[in-house]
C-alpha cells in the first residue's frame, strides 16, 4: 500500500531547490522507449528508438573516425515516411517551428548531424520557446560550438522560471505514475502507477490506500485518469504500448472495476488521455493510431473523430466548459474540433509561441493549461485563448526546466502536477537502476 505525506506546502522548500535537480544534463542516459516516444517524438516506433537507446552509449565510447559511416536503424525507411508526412504540412499549419523541431529529431536519430543542426537552427531562430538541451536525442551532437550557441540563445530568450510549489511527496518511489486527477466530492488525488498497474488514492485529510489494487484484475499500465462528472466514478486509460495493446477503463467510487472496453479496430493501440462529458460518453486519444475517439457509454462502440489535419502522437485532451469544443494536442499543436457540428480547425499559437508536444492539457477559464514536455526541455505553461478559442492572446510560462513531468489535475484555480515520473528509469517493468529511484513529486502552481 502507498503511502504519502500530508498534503502540504513545504514552507522552507524554495522552488530552485525542488526543480533545479530535475534538469536534463548532457550525460544522462538516453530515454527508454516510451518517454522517447512521448516526449521527444511521439510517432516513431519502438525498434527504432530501442535503436537509438542503443546506440547512443556506443558512439560516445567510440571516436568518429574509427566507426567508419554512421548506421541507420532499421527502421529508417519509417522515420523517413514521417518525416516527409510533416515536411508536407510545412506552410499549411500555424507553427512552422514545430515541424522544423521534429525533423531535427528526426534527423538526429537517423544520425544525420548536420540536417539536424540545420533544421534546429531554423528552428531556434523562430524563438518559440524549444529548447534541445533537455532532449536525449540530441546527445551526439553536445560537444558541437554551433549547438552550444543555440542552447545559450534558447536560455537567453526563455529564462528560467520557478512559481511552483512542492505539495506533497510519495514513500513508495517505484510508482511511475503516467495519470492524476481530482475529485473535489472527497477532496482526494487519483495517482495511476504504470509499473504496479493500480491506481492510488490520496486524501487531502485522511489514509492514503490502494483505490483500485496491483494483481486482481490484470490490468495494463495505467495512463490518464479522469472523473465522470455526472457520478464521479472514475474513467481511465491503459495501454501496454510496446506491443500496442489498450483499453478504456471504468471503475465505480469503491474502485470496483465496472468494464473494460478494448479498440474494435485492428493495429497497434495506445489510449493514452480523456475527458468525459456529462452525458457519459468518453473522447480519448490514441498515440499509436494517430486518431482521436468518441466512446459511447451505453453503444460501447469507438468513433474516430475527423480532424483537419493528419495528426502525429495525439496526447493530452481538454473539454471547454460548455463541453462544445474539445481541444486534442498532437506533437505539432493543438486542434480543436466542435462536438455539435464537427467542425474543426488548427489553434493558432502566434508569433514567437508553440503549442506543440504537449502531454497533459486541461480546460481553465479560458485558457489552456499545459505540461509541455515534446519541446526539448519541459514546461508548464498556461495559454490564454481568444473569445473565438482558435487563437492564443496570452502566454505564460508557470515553471520550466522541468524532467519528467507528464500530467496534471485542477483543484479550484491551483494545478497539480507530477514533477518526477522517473520514467526513464523504467524499461517494461525492469527498472534500469533501482538506487536513483526517488519519491514521486507533486508539485502544485497558482493559475494566472
Amino acid at each position: 500500500m502507498a503511502t504519502l505525506s500530508p498534503i502540504r506546502f513545504h514552507p522552507n522548500l524554495s522552488c530552485p531547490s525542488v526543480y533545479r535537480t530535475e534538469h536534463v544534463s548532457f550525460g544522462d542516459r538516453p530515454l527508454r522507449a516510451r518517454a522517447v516516444r512521448k516526449i521527444l517524438l511521439g510517432p516513431l516506433s519502438f525498434l527504432l528508438l530501442a535503436f537509438a537507446v542503443a546506440v547512443a552509449p556506443l558512439a560516445a565510447q567510440e571516436p568518429e573516425e574509427t566507426r567508419g559511416a554512421p548506421a541507420e536503424p532499421a527502421d529508417s525507411a519509417e522515420i523517413r515516411t514521417q518525416m516527409s508526412t510533416a515536411e508536407n504540412l510545412l506552410g499549411k499549419t500555424p507553427d512552422r517551428g514545430a515541424i522544423l523541431y521534429f525533423l531535427a529529431a528526426s534527423h538526429a536519430l537517423l544520425r544525420e548531424t548536420f540536417p539536424a543542426l540545420d533544421r534546429l537552427k531554423e528552428c531556434v531562430a523562430l524563438k518559440e520557446g524549444f529548447d534541445p538541451s533537455g532532449d536525449s536525442v540530441f546527445a551526439e551532437l553536445k560537444t558541437s560550438a554551433d549547438f552550444q550557441r543555440l542552447v545559450a540563445e534558447v536560455h537567453k530568450d526563455f529564462p528560467a522560471v520557478h512559481q511552483s510549489r512542492l505539495a506533497f511527496t510519495t514513500t513508495e518511489k517505484d510508482l511511475f505514475p503516467e495519470g492524476l486527477a481530482y475529485d473535489a466530492g472527497n477532496d482526494s488525488f487519483y495517482l495511476g502507477s504504470i509499473r504496479h498497474r493500480k491506481i492510488v488514492k490520496i486524501p487531502v485529510e485522511g489514509k492514503v490506500e490502494d483505490f483500485v489494487p496491483a494483481g486482481p484484475n490484470n490490468l495494463l499500465p495505467i495512463q490518464g485518469i479522469r472523473l465522470d462528472p455526472t457520478d464521479a466514478t472514475v474513467w481511465s486509460a491503459s495501454s501496454k504500448d510496446d506491443v500496442g495493446k489498450s483499453e478504456l477503463l471504468h471503475f465505480d467510487r469503491a474502485g470496483k472495476l465496472l468494464g473494460r472496453f478494448p479498440p474494435a479496430e485492428e493495429g497497434k493501440h495506445d489510449f493514452n488521455d480523456l475527458v468525459v462529458l456529462h452525458g457519459g460518453d468518453v473522447a480519448l486519444t490514441d498515440t499509436l493510431a494517430n486518431k482521436v475517439y468518441r466512446f459511447g457509454r451505453t453503444a460501447h462502440v469507438f468513433t474516430p473523430l475527423s480532424v483537419s489535419r493528419a495528426m502525429l502522437s495525439p496526447n493530452g485532451i481538454a473539454l471547454s466548459d460548455d463541453e462544445q469544443f474539445l481541444y486534442v494536442a498532437d506533437q505539432f499543436g493543438v486542434l480543436r474540433i466542435d462536438l455539435r457540428s464537427g467542425a474543426n480547425a488548427e489553434v493558432d499559437p502566434g508569433r514567437h509561441n508553440t503549442l506543440a508536444g504537449i502531454d497533459g492539457l486541461y480546460w481553465h477559464k479560458g485558457s489552456l493549461i499545459a505540461v509541455q514536455n515534446g519541446i526539448g526541455t519541459p514546461r508548464v505553461v498556461a495559454f490564454r485563448l481568444s473569445t473565438d478559442g482558435l487563437h492564443v492572446t496570452k502566454t505564460t510560462v508557470l515553471e520550466n526546466f522541468l524532467k519528467t513531468p507528464t500530467t496534471g489535475a485542477l483543484r479550484g484555480d491551483e494545478f497539480f502536477y507530477i514533477v518526477n515520473t522517473q520514467i526513464d528509469n523504467l524499461n517494461g517493468e525492469h527498472i534500469l537502476d533501482p538506487t536513483k529511484l526517488q519519491p514521486v513529486r507533486i508539485a502544485v502552481v497558482r493559475l494566472p
